[in-house]
């Protein structure tokens, strides 16, 4: 059974939650008359979002679609710090790593224009189109595991949203909640560990193999 570490994209890989929220929090004043609408639905795949809280409002439904597009088109997805050398770690080890994320794939292609190199990182990139049920749903962690010849039990989710770390949790992973976008009470709530950034890549390591391999003793 394959060591699978599977990541989140957004809050995890990149630094772009900040300007989704911007986004969802105008779209939910606009169109529904309420604050606080990006903390909602952060981790929720753009179709799930329509369905669940626009599902006649044509009107909304191309507002909001154009919108991402322009706003994904621009978007620097900078890294969250010391990502990159933290998954190329993991590698060296000979784990597997994917990239799970609720992002449409449209997006991901300006992700992959603006930073070519990561589709060498991963083993798996799916995204929204690629699975049924949105986060908080398990169903795209346990398609990853799967993909990746791994199964929970040797499986790490890195994960920042609520929706995300229910997802992890649900997969029956090990879980590293990001506090990248939550606070760390809320973190802690759904996470096995938790940390801010990756740029203490040989402890975080280090402290996640210690963890699985005194969880995986007790299978």
């Amino acid at each position: 059974m394959q060591q699978a570490f599977l990541f989140d994209f957004d809050g995890v890989i990149a630094d772009t939650e900040g300007e989704y929220t911007i986004f969802w929090d105008e779209v939910g004043r606009k169109y529904k008359g309420m604050n606080g609408f990006g903390s909602l639905i952060k981790g929720c795949t753009m179709a799930s979002i329509l369905n669940k809280y626009f599902p006649t409002d044509d009107n909304a439904r191309a507002g909001i679609l154009k919108g991402m597009t322009e706003v994904e088109s621009k978007m620097s997805y900078r890294f969250v710090p010391g990502v990159i050398e933290f998954v190329k770690k993991v590698r060296e080890k000979g784990y597997k790593t994917a990239i799970i994320t609720s992002s449409s794939k449209s997006k991901m292609e300006f992700v992959k224009v603006k930073h070519p190199e990561i589709t060498a990182l991963f083993d798996v990139i799916l995204k929204d189109e690629d699975f049924a049920a949105s986060k908080p749903d398990p169903d795209c962690y346990l398609k990853g595991m799967k993909l990746l010849h791994s199964d929970p039990s040797h499986s790490v989710v890195f994960e920042d949203s609520v929706n995300g770390l229910l997802a992890a949790r649900k997969s029956g992973a090990y879980v590293v909640g990001l506090v990248t976008t939550n606070s760390l009470e809320t973190v802690k709530e759904y996470s096995d560990y938790q940390i801010y950034d990756f740029t203490d890549a040989d402890a975080i390591l280090s402290h996640i193999e210690s963890a699985i391999n005194i969880s995986t003793k007790s299978f």
